[in-house]
């Protein structure tokens, strides 16, 4: 299995990709803790996986803290933190959109990676190895109208990825990142606006394999780059997009 031993942090774990990738992880031998603001779904897949839950605000420095003293104390050490969570704005012209939708996009898109690696990445470089991967979008590369304070979020995802990555790979870490098309998760009726048959075939329309992404594509990409098989890979923003960004 290619993650025996391993033990792994994933935000927004609870569902959609993030409960796809925690599975992935546990079937490829990690131990997996499940973090999530919906305590009810962490503890659910946390039970099913055999591994631990953790109800925390990622956008919160104290439950960021509280979540990490968990983790080292639980799993004795972190060897992969996936950045995970993510909200979005629902589809409206960039100069509309609420001050208080702003910021709640970039503190969970954006303040928690910051926060957590605060939090981890002193313990990362004590270990001397350790692997972020944070999940990004397509939004970042090729951004779609009306969505722009999100799309601007996970562009700077992207970026941070990069930067993270080569600051850090020195100390033995390795960060990269995610960029799925729109998938079938909770997310998927916000940024349509509507969730009907008439938007789906939209959104399809601009993905040249014609399906959406799965938890399940996510999970295989996710466990691919926190393997030992990509050891060599690192400030890489990986596209699982059906073709959508070529």
């Amino acid at each position: 299995m290619r993650l025996e031993g391993k033990t792994a942090i994933v935000t927004g774990g609870a569902s959609g990709f993030g409960a796809g990738i925690a599975r992935k992880f546990a079937a490829e031998g990690a131990r997996v803790l499940v973090v999530d603001i919906n305590k009810t779904g962490a503890d659910a897949l946390a039970a099913e996986l055999n591994g631990l839950a953790f109800a925390a605000n990622g956008a919160d420095k104290a439950s960021v803290g509280a979540l990490v003293d968990f983790a080292l104390e639980r799993l004795g050490r972190v060897d992969i933190l996936v950045n995970n969570a993510g909200v979005t704005h629902l589809p409206t012209p960039l100069e509309e959109v609420s001050e208080d939708d702003f910021d709640r996009v970039f503190a969970v898109n954006c303040k928690s990676i910051y926060l957590f690696a605060q939090a981890l990445v002193p313990h990362m470089k004590r270990n001397g190895r350790g692997n972020i991967l944070n999940v990004a979008s397509t939004a970042g590369l090729s951004p779609r109208p009306r969505l722009n304070w999100y799309n601007a979020s996970k562009g700077w995802v992207i970026t941070a990825t990069k930067a993270m990555a080569v600051e850090l790979a020195p100390a033995g870490l390795r960060v990269n990142a995610l960029c799925p098309v729109a998938g079938e998760t909770p997310l998927l009726a916000s940024f349509m606006g509507e969730d009907t048959p008439e938007m789906r075939a939209k959104f399809l329309s601009t993905i040249p394999l014609g399906r959406f992404s799965t938890p399940e594509d996510m999970g295989n990409a996710a466990c691919y780059l926190c393997s030992d098989e990509a050891s060599m890979i690192t400030g890489v923003a990986m596209e699982v997009d059906g073709g959508r960004c070529i």
